[in-house]
């Protein structure tokens, strides 16, 4: 086997790329990686420099047998696994955190695949051996740490077998029970439930906002430009880093339009809000939305319940509405464990990172047995 460091995901051959995804994973796809590299998202002057890792047969580089996004990050930002405490401890025992090698989809709180593996090869040899070097580059430059952001739990233990310490995370996500509709949906869910949601969407609806998906052909420059501006307003509004760029939106239409899908709300004449979203082959992922208006229960409609609902219609299993927010369990959403691991250079830091991360399970686990208890559903609610 040949293992090679490559500074930009282009050297690497997309057919064989894409050929390893087990998922159909969107934002694993080498076209989503390489739009964030070819638009400026992803940069050494950005605090990303792609690293990635290949695996390939022999020295002639023509068969890939496995590969891994590798980012040498110089900052915390656009990971969603917050470090930010780690990177403090080291800094007042007089030590540097950055720079840090990440095994991550930048900007992306989206489960998936974090590795690949090639079909007819041996998947925990090419897993361990790319795994094993990771920690050996991040070990020979002086690195901190080598950090895995929500990886499949699938995968969870090919990190473990190195000993990188798991951390558990929270999100909340829709599970398909076989609906038929979005009325059957509600159904399942307790009474109070059930007319919040209705009154929501009876709102927007009586305010004469009228929603359409925006997908594949009909997905154009214009449409690009309104949801960029919808992020940034967005990301303004809350005083947030913009990580995207423009040009990156326009990327997504004339390169990814078979997994992406742009959600606008239309009043009158005016287009007021929108969502971006993308999607596998059974799951629906909404990453942005933005509002020209302050408009009651527009959010929810924006965010989740057109989203549902176009799962109900296309067969989908799951929609996945991002990083935290309680709020999404009122709406049907269940708390589900995320996953991440994490190696520390330092053994002193390894071992206190560790004891951190025991405790830190401790009180998740406590977080969502609470919240179970809080459930929407009639069925599991205690």
């Amino acid at each position: 086997m040949q293992l090679e460091v490559h500074t930009s995901i282009a050297e690497i051959d997309a057919v064989q790329w894409n050929a390893m995804l087990e998922s159909n994973n969107p934002f694993m796809r080498h076209e989503f990686l390489l739009g964030l590299e070819a638009t400026g998202c992803v940069s050494p002057d950005a605090g990303w420099q792609p690293s990635h890792l290949a695996v390939y047969q022999d020295t002639s580089q023509t068969r890939l047998l496995g590969a891994m996004p590798l980012y040498v990050k110089s900052h915390s930002y656009g990971e969603y696994i917050f470090d930010w405490a780690w990177a403090d401890a080291f800094h007042r025992n007089g030590l540097h955190y950055y720079p840090k090698l990440s095994n991550a989809v930048p900007f992306t709180p989206a489960t998936g695949e974090r590795f690949l593996t090639a079909s007819g090869s041996n998947p925990v040899e090419i897993a361990d051996t790319m795994i094993k070097h990771a920690l050996s580059l991040a070990e020979a430059a002086q690195m901190s740490s080598f950090h895995c952001l929500f990886c499949d739990p699938s995968q969870l233990d090919s990190y473990k077998n190195q000993r990188l310490l798991a951390r558990h995370s929270t999100q909340f996500h829709w599970q398909n029970r076989d609906y038929t509709s979005f009325d059957h949906f509600l159904d399942q869910l307790s009474s109070k439930k059930r007319k919040n949601i209705r009154r929501e969407r009876r709102r927007v609806s009586e305010a004469g906002i009228q929603y359409r998906w925006v997908t594949q052909a009909d997905l154009t420059p214009r449409a690009a430009d309104q949801m960029f501006d919808f992020y940034l307003r967005t990301v303004h509004c809350y005083g947030a880093q913009s990580y995207l760029n423009r040009d990156f939106f326009h990327y997504l239409v004339d390169n990814f339009s078979h997994q992406t899908l742009i959600l606008l709300a239309q009043h009158e004449d005016q287009v007021v809000a929108g969502g971006l979203y993308f999607k596998s082959d059974d799951t629906l992922f909404g990453r942005y939305w933005g509002t020209t208006h302050d408009l009651h229960s527009v959010h929810f409609e924006t965010c989740y319940y057109q989203a549902i609902d176009w799962c109900i219609q296309h067969g989908y299993a799951r929609f996945e509405a991002g990083a935290q927010g309680e709020h999404k369990l009122a709406r049907g959403l269940e708390p589900v464990t995320t996953y991440s691991a994490h190696w520390l250079r330092d053994p002193r830091f390894y071992d206190a990172v560790d004891e951190f991360l025991n405790e830190e399970q401790h009180h998740i686990q406590e977080y969502q047995t609470m919240l179970s208890q809080h459930s929407p559903f009639k069925a599991t609610r205690k």
